[in-house]
């Protein structure tokens, strides 16, 4: 996916919904922050832009936006990617995510306007749901140095109401990635 992609599934959530805000929530979010030449392949592989609403309790936008230009859907077929709908609550992220929210707004995501996910919650978010796919995009991010692997412990620190094995999971697999202490 491209970042003129992404900046497509805002413009249309927002004439389809009446909503012009968007979250951004998954493993594209990445395009919203980070110059997408400077992406490896394994970030910007997927053709799915989930996107959450602020104001959705019941997930009746989320569901207009499956209906309209979710996979399988005319939308999906003419630009070969498309955006499902997900409730806030779907992804597991590190507490004060929302302040770390980066804008996503241009002439080519009016009417919406797209919050893209900090890279480090995001990668968090991804560590946390585990699939292969996700660590995959986690590690790629880290081994191309556009997230700190200090900076996704400390956040992994502050998940909340995550099971124990779940953090030890996640704290394991990031140890490899951070400086070994020096022992002398």
């Amino acid at each position: 996916m491209r970042r003129e992609e992404l900046e497509h599934v805002p413009r249309s959530t927002g004439r389809i919904v009446g909503d012009r805000n968007v979250l951004i929530i998954g493993s594209q979010s990445v395009l919203g922050t980070i110059p997408e030449d400077d992406l490896p392949l394994e970030a910007t592989a997927s053709m799915e832009v989930d996107v959450a609403f602020f104001d959705d309790p019941d997930d009746q936008k989320a569901d207009q936006v499956d209906a309209f230009i979710g996979e399988f859907s005319p939308f999906h077929e003419t630009y070969g990617y498309y955006a499902q709908g997900v409730s806030v609550s779907t992804a597991v992220l590190p507490d004060g995510w929302r302040d770390r929210l980066v804008l996503v707004e241009s002439e080519n995501t009016q009417p919406g306007r797209g919050y893209a996910l900090d890279p480090h919650d995001c990668v968090v978010s991804k560590l946390v749901a585990g699939r292969e796919k996700d660590t995959m995009f986690a590690d790629a991010l880290l081994r191309a140095g556009l997230v700190r692997p200090d900076v996704v412990a400390g956040r992994i620190e502050l998940l909340v109401d995550v099971h124990p094995l779940v953090l030890k999971r996640l704290r394991d697999w990031i140890a490899a990635y951070l400086p070994k202490p020096d022992i002398d």
